[in-house]
């Protein structure tokens, strides 16, 4: 390793099916190569992590029927054991299931798929988790005869401008935009883009410059593409695009979408296609096309996410077990596989 130039990732994984909980790793500057660096099982099926901005503290979802956060103690770069350690015993969301969760607001904000549901928890001075002070619930339902018998609130994330917490939601077929209050932590329902009925959203990513959201439907492999509002908090549908080849036929389950940080690639994860589909958004940002799909490197990729500089796409692949890097070709936005890190039933990876 080439020691203070390193930078530092954190996998997730479910407990459940045989992952590790919490794996530290750090990452080559010059490579990308992640080499573990200690692990944690302290709380169970920690699918999704979060990190407070100052790198201190990080943040992860139990995501069991009885769902709790949990806060970590991230040691020192240079600690023989880069393990976080558990603050504290895991909060409840009085939710169920919770497979997503963003800081905003001095508060951490949870998905809750399984009751369909979004919960707010305050963030203490030292980092550590107070009481759940709002659950929004869901209401509504979707097409699909399994899937979306009831609202399945799927990811939380907060807007470029700081003003609005966006949510998806797979069992409704739609987008909810809330406003969320600094000092009480009461979450306020502003309004619902509806997107096509069947489709699935699953999670959203903005355009760097602000202006636009890439919404990944997970029931059909199509993106859509959404103009944002940040002073009204409107989300606007404005086209979607095919995630797979044509005459693919493979049943497929997208999952995570990234966007470059120059704003002209957009990355989606394919579970089932195992792949990633590159897509090049045009001038306006609002005309996404499929260039390609590459394979992800192993089986069922959960999450993507990119480095700090914007040079390399991580995917954790939750059936092989494993988080796979690629470099990315700067002309075309083709990621190109450069290494990979055993990761059982890895569900995220981030970097801090």
């Amino acid at each position: 390793m080439s020691g203070r130039n390193d930078g530092r990732a954190f996998i997730g994984s479910f407990t459940s099916a045989g992952g590790r909980g919490i794996i530290a790793a750090a990452v080559d500057a010059e490579t990308g190569a992640l080499t573990e660096r200690g692990a944690t099982d302290a709380v169970a099926d920690p699918s999704f992590l979060a990190l407070a901005p100052d790198g201190a503290v990080l943040y992860a979802v139990s995501e069991k029927e009885e769902g709790a956060a949990a806060a970590f103690r991230v040691p020192e770069a240079d600690a023989r054991d880069g393990a976080p350690r558990l603050m504290g015993e895991p909060v409840p969301v009085r939710g169920a299931a919770p497979t997503h969760l963003t800081l905003a607001a001095g508060h951490l904000v949870t998905a809750n798929y399984g009751s369909g549901s979004v919960s707010v928890l305050p963030v203490r001075a030292d980092g550590t988790l107070g009481t759940a002070s709002a659950v929004l619930q869901h209401e509504g339902d979707g097409p699909h005869p399994d899937r979306q018998r009831g609202p399945h609130a799927h990811q939380v994330v907060a807007d470029p401008s700081g003003r609005w917490v966006l949510g998806t939601d797979l069992g409704t077929d739609s987008v909810r935009i809330c406003a969320l209050d600094a000092a009480s932590g009461e979450l306020t329902s502003h309004g619902e883009t509806a997107l096509r009925p069947g489709t699935g959203p699953r999670h959203l990513a903005f355009h760097p410059a602000g202006g636009h959201a890439y919404v990944v439907n997970e029931l059909e492999p199509t993106l859509t593409v959404c103009r944002w509002d940040a002073g009204t908090g409107v989300l606007e549908p404005v086209g979607e695009t095919p995630l797979l080849p044509d005459g693919a036929q493979v049943e497929s389950f997208a999952s995570e979408v990234v966007v470059a940080r120059d704003g002209r690639f957009v990355w989606v994860a394919n579970r089932g296609h195992d792949s990633i589909a590159v897509l090049a958004l045009d001038a306006t940002h609002e005309k996404a096309e499929l260039v390609t799909t590459v394979p992800c490197g192993g089986r069922w990729p959960r999450d993507l996410a990119l480095d700090p500089m914007g040079r390399r796409l991580y995917a954790a692949n939750e059936h092989s077990g494993d988080v796979t890097w690629f470099d990315i070709d700067t002309a075309t936005g083709i990621p190109v596989r450069a290494g990979s890190i055993v990761a059982p039933a890895a569900s995220c990876v981030i970097f801090g």
